[in-house]
């Protein structure tokens, strides 16, 4: 028996009522297939990959214009799937189309919510996908964003899966020259923009910016400018700027059509590029496909989120990380995807959980540290605002400590399915996640996803169970990279994911596998703290600091020095009216040593003004 604390049990009815339930009944039916638990599912789905990915296929009805000829060909990296079959991703988002429901919900710190039908939603997209095929932009033609979370970026997206181009984004936060580092790898023909943003309820112009990328992204024959801040001067800065490669409002674009033209593209034909978070270097340019998104998506919105027909799904993003990717794919499922633009924090960090109130959301994706945020400001969201829709909050971008799981049922509502997950930009989904039929335990992620070969690894490449070891996958997964752009000799990709353990994935994670066979993230084994031979998880760092109520944030990083020597530094963010004295230093010292070990006592305590994060919510260790 577990002595870890239960916080949620999953009733019968939910557990019925689920789409992974569906699933097992379809098996049972048509495939002779029981299991007595998840993990016998589980076990299967990664021991037969064939047989579990085109089960995914046919129970989802895929709609391809050619049939597959073998399900999977070779081994990862260069694993190849569904060969000979031909589909589009777009093609399936509209195929959920239900006209007695809005398509998106969308509010920011300059709009007040509004809907948007499917009915528009489709006309949108006719439109700008007949704009870009009159501008030249055909099948393989790479399409690139710079643009708010707002639903022109999901239209233009779409827009651009209908036809076979390939999408790439980077929110206006991003700076010129980290813009171009990413768009410059892939050629974009067309360029989508916006004059500019709001943040913490103050404009920002980006009018130079766009000049700028123009300027220095030769490929781009087509500018199209969103008027977010102010169409009269955004119209007067295409006018003034007669050097912009021709360039156009969005509102110029309009096309009156009905019909959308889906372009059947191979299964491994690319759909967008995301972007690696690294500290040195260029940015990987990691490039995604029609087929493996489709597959992965369907799945795990489906069985590890128990997404329903007609639900409303949030994610807190912004168009420079992937989970924007997975809320547009939220569409799949048949829900109502919830789009917001600005600062979670603006007024103050009562403003999504307001904003969840009156969007009516039922699964609420956000950081984990925000949930820990809030936690650390003592907020009660659950008696503040009315939470009764809400059926799920989701977790990631970081490890969530066990005493944010307890905030959660405690302060935001008791009846409530916590799915921490943690995968990534790599594979545009998440290796481990929800499970609708299995309780939540304090501090644990519920379970390895289905395909998804997880297993921790010890340093002599030894699976193991019940401590800390390196997030391994042993077996490929459709939405695992089909390269790395300008990647041709799969240099890049080998080295990034293969030089530990040849022929097996190394993520980068330290993971544990529990009792219950759920998981504990313990923090990026890159960015480990090796101290006097002890290996520390930044993570153990954290968890102690988020029990410091003077602390709001914290940062730690070691430094190896010359003679075997070594600096490990915590870098802390104080609470508003606190100092950094002797008696907080102390406080900081008991707690690490009394929770951990003397060496996880930082050499030095530092106050800073802020820390620095990668765009996917994580703390720049390195």
């Amino acid at each position: 028996m577990s002595n870890t604390k239960v916080l949620w049990k999953p009733s019968k009815e939910f557990v019925q009522n689920s789409n992974y339930q569906s699933y097992l009944n379809w098996l049972e039916k048509n495939k002779g297939l029981t299991f007595q638990n998840y993990k016998e599912t589980w076990q299967w789905s990664v021991s037969h990959l064939e047989d579990f990915w085109e089960s995914i296929w046919e129970y989802f009805g895929v709609i391809s214009h050619s049939p597959y000829t073998h399900v999977l060909q070779g081994e990862m990296p260069a694993a190849k799937w569904f060969s000979g079959a031909t589909l589009n991703y777009a093609e399936h988002v509209f195929r959920k189309r239900n006209d007695e429901r809005p398509a998106i919900l969308f509010a920011s710190e300059k709009y007040e919510l509004v809907e948007i039908s499917w009915a528009e939603l489709h006309s949108q997209v006719a439109s700008m996908a007949s704009f870009l095929k009159e501008k030249g932009v055909k099948k393989g033609d790479r399409v690139a964003a710079f643009m708010p979370n707002v639903p022109e970026a999901t239209y233009a997206f779409l827009a651009a899966a209908s036809i076979g181009a390939t999408w790439s984004s980077c929110s206006p936060d991003f700076g010129s020259n980290s813009v171009v580092d990413r768009f410059a790898q892939i050629g974009p023909k067309v360029l989508f923009a916006v004059d500019g943003y709001t943040y913490n309820g103050k404009p920002f112009d980006k009018k130079q910016v766009v000049k700028d990328l123009c300027e220095k992204l030769d490929s781009v024959e087509t500018l199209v400018l969103l008027p977010y801040l102010d169409e009269t001067e955004s119209r007067s800065f295409i006018n003034d700027h007669p050097a912009l490669p021709d360039a156009v409002l969005w509102n110029d674009t309009f096309y009156p059509t009905s019909k959308i033209d889906f372009e059947p593209v191979p299964f491994d034909h690319p759909i967008y590029v995301l972007y690696s978070s690294g500290t040195t270097g260029m940015p990987k340019a990691i490039t995604h496909s029609h087929g493996g998104n489709l597959l992965e998506h369907l799945k795990y919105l489906h069985f590890h989120n128990d997404v329903q027909p007609g639900e409303r799904f949030f994610w807190f993003s912004t168009t420079g990380w992937m989970m924007w990717n997975f809320v547009n794919a939220s569409f799949l499922a048949g829900a109502t995807v919830v789009l917001f633009e600005g600062s979670p924090g603006y007024p103050d960090l009562n403003r999504l959980w307001e904003f969840a109130d009156k969007a009516k959301i039922n699964h609420f994706g956000t950081s984990a540290p925000f949930l820990t945020a809030c936690m650390k400001k003592g907020m009660a969201p659950g008696k503040d605002f009315d939470l009764g829709h809400l059926r799920s909050i989701g977790s990631t971008g970081a490890p969530l400590p066990p005493e944010a799981f307890d905030w959660v049922y405690e302060k935001v509502k008791k009846d409530l399915w916590l799915c921490s997950m943690a995968g990534g930009t790599d594979v545009c989904t998440a290796w481990v996640g929800g499970c609708p039929t299995r309780p939540v335990y304090e501090g644990e992620i519920q379970c390895r996803c289905l395909g998804a070969s997880i297993e921790a690894w010890n340093e002599m490449g030894e699976p193991v169970t019940g401590e800390v070891g390196e997030l391994v996958v042993t077996k490929p997964m459709p939405s695992m990279p089909i390269f790395f752009w300008g990647d041709e000799n799969y240099e890049r990709y080998r080295a990034s994911y293969f030089e530990m353990f040849p022929g097996v994935w190394r993520h980068g994670d330290w993971i544990e596998i529990t009792e219950n066979d759920g998981l504990i993230i313990h923090g990026r084994s890159d960015a480990t703290l090796n101290r006097g031979g002890v290996r520390i998880g930044t993570a153990e760092i954290y968890r102690a600091m988020d029990k410091v109520a003077e602390i709001k944030d914290s940062l730690i990083v070691n430094l190896e020095l010359s003679g075997g020597r070594d600096y490990m530094p915590l870098f802390i963010v104080l609470n508003e009216n606190v100092e950094l004295n002797d008696l907080l230093k102390n406080k900081i010292k008991k707690t690490l040593r009394s929770e951990y070990s003397p060496r996880h006592v930082p050499d030095d305590i530092i106050a800073v003004p802020d820390l620095p994060y990668t765009i996917s919510g994580k703390k720049l260790e390195a």
